[in-house]
């Protein structure tokens, strides 16, 4: 195996990894008026995650490095075209990052209200536009040769020639949907298993009716991706696969198996991601002009030194960051409850000014 399909499996798995991880995240966020009915509920809800959100965006930034590192060019045309899309996924996650410090800074409803709104909005717009920019990866976009006349040393390189417009396409929005409805019923399975009393109920609940909605948006998503799959032989059993991992989360969170059914949502993602690498596969981005335009872990790559100096780091630095993030997970394994939360700290006091937020 070449070390461009090394990195490309590599950089599949960081996916998988933030997808998991940071779904449930941004999923317990877009629950915070579903679920978290009043204060002290919104506050059991984003303790939850409090001791993990910024480590699980570790992945999405490796992910993003990995790629400007491997695969340059697949980086460059990605960022370009998707610019617009990407910036407003970076101004969703620096929101949400920003209101969960700042909601317990003042004893003010009203305070608390604008950051929790703000906190639904940075977690619904990056689960909404990651699955319309991979709809768009793995679905076609507009990439053709860049012919330029005062710059005749770019002609002949790829150039993605499309606009906003051409990402909203019924594919991509699509598995727009998707993202969406599977990242709130993780969040609402993970929640069941790290939360007890009305908050573990409420999320039980959530879990099976948005679950249901999800269902469909992944199977109908996931089918249609059948005609743009270079594999379908590989990516239509993988995606059925995917299919009865997430009934199997379903009926697992209705029998209150809140571990196991963790584990299929998980799983579920894990399938459906493998499931559009595989089908992209050797390709990095499909051309919808013209598939001799295809952006391949063989054009789109760095050298091969780069690759082997990355693949190095790799494997000394990889191991170490997963046992870390183990041990967090395992520190903080414990369910909460609204009866472990302290009152609300008075406006005004000294140690309100460097509070979290939930806390």
């Amino acid at each position: 195996m070449d070390l461009q399909t090394i990195w490309f499996i590599l950089i599949a798995v960081l996916w998988i990894g933030y997808f998991v991880l940071d779904g449930f995240d941004l999923g317990v966020g877009m629950l915070l008026p579903v679920i978290g009915k009043d204060d002290l509920r919104r506050r059991v809800m984003i303790n939850s995650i409090a001791t993990v959100w910024d480590g699980n965006e570790v992945w999405l930034l490796v992910a993003g490095g990995a790629t400007f590192a491997a695969f340059p060019l697949w980086y460059a045309t990605m960022f370009s075209g998707y610019y617009l899309a990407l910036f407003l996924v970076l101004f969703g996650l620096i929101l949400r990052g920003v209101a969960f410090e700042y909601r317990g800074k003042r004893d003010s409803v009203s305070w608390r209200k604008r950051w929790d709104m703000a906190i639904v909005v940075g977690s619904a717009l990056p689960a909404l536009l990651f699955g319309v920019a991979f709809g768009n990866v793995v679905g076609g976009s507009p990439i053709e040769p860049l012919a330029t006349s005062n710059q005749p040393d770019l002609a002949g390189q790829l150039n993605y020639s499309g606009n906003l417009l051409d990402l909203l396409n019924p594919f991509a929005l699509l598995m727009g949907v998707m993202t969406l409805t599977v990242f709130m019923a993780h969040g609402a399975i993970f929640l069941a298993l790290k939360t007890s009393g009305e908050v573990r109920e409420a999320s039980r609940k959530a879990a099976l009716r948005i679950g249901l909605v999800a269902a469909v948006a992944a199977v109908g998503a996931l089918l249609w991706y059948q005609a743009y799959s270079g594999n379908v032989a590989f990516t239509l059993p993988l995606a059925l696969l995917a299919a009865v991992a997430w009934l199997a989360a379903l009926g697992l969170t209705l029998k209150g198996r809140d571990g196991w059914a963790f584990v299929f949502s998980s799983a579920t993602i894990l399938l459906a991601v493998t499931t559009l690498f595989v089908g992209l596969f050797p390709n990095v981005m499909v051309s919808s002009i013209d598939t001799a335009y295809n952006l391949t872990i063989t054009n789109a790559s760095s050298q091969q030194y780069t690759l082997t100096v990355m693949t190095i780091v790799a494997v000394i630095m990889t191991p170490i960051v997963l046992l870390y993030q183990g041990w967090t997970y395992w520190v903080f394994r414990k369910r909460i409850s609204t009866s472990m939360i302290p009152p609300q700290p008075d406006a005004g006091r000294a140690d309100d000014r460097f509070a979290s937020a939930g806390r």
